[in-house]
């Protein structure tokens, strides 16, 4: 849906890899059908954070309401679906089909499935940012996850030189997480970025 609505944007495709890697290489297959030049891996999410606002609210979609990408694959498959949980509905979600044993070594496998460059989503030190490049990674997103993944994780500003030092100019290092204005980004580019990535603002810009 998001190819067909936006033909002539670059359009990369965010991945979590599941338990089942058949259905994440079946996600990986539709978005180089659809035209993605990209795989952004989310790297610091095998394990969910403990999100206490979505466990106090028992966080989970509706019945009626189910994950597009799997829905139109197969309706009735688990991972199009968040049931209730006693606590976070996300959380039993990610723990159940979210492959927690994702390391450096699925860079690799993933490479040897598709054509597409792999973006590194989630890096945060230095020390991962070689180890990402080395691993064969074509750009780092630096991002703390909106800062709901780790309590007291640091600002994504703040590790961006770091992570520029690191890779030395080898491969892009973009910015994602805490970009609200024009100034972040003037910001992160004085750091050394090639560029930032939005997430809510363009959300309080259609709401």
């Amino acid at each position: 849906d998001v190819a067909n609505e936006a033909p002539g944007a670059n359009r990369w495709f965010q991945l979590y890899v599941y338990k089942d890697r058949k259905i994440t290489l079946d996600l990986v297959r539709r978005a180089e059908r659809a035209g993605y030049l990209a795989i952004a891996l989310t790297v610091d999410t095998p394990r969910l954070g403990r999100r206490e606002a979505d466990i106090k609210n028992q966080f989970s979609l509706p019945p009626h309401l189910t994950m597009a990408n799997f829905a139109s694959v197969d309706p009735s498959a688990e991972q199009g679906k968040m049931g209730k949980s006693s606590g976070s509905g996300l959380a039993a979600y990610v723990a159940s089909l979210i492959d927690q044993s994702l390391s450096w070594k699925d860079i690799a496998w993933l490479k040897q499935n598709t054509r597409l460059p792999i973006l590194a989503k989630g890096i945060e030190t230095g020390e991962d940012a070689a180890i990402a490049l080395e691993a064969g990674c074509a750009g780092i997103i630096v991002s703390n996850h909106g800062a709901r993944q780790l309590d007291g994780v640091i600002a994504t500003i703040d590790a961006v030189e770091e992570v520029v030092a690191a890779v030395r100019g080898r491969i892009p290092v973009l910015v994602d997480s805490g970009v609200r204005r024009g100034t972040d980004i003037v910001k992160a580019l004085a750091l050394g970025a090639s560029g930032v990535m939005i997430g809510r603002p363009y959300v309080w810009g259609l709401s």
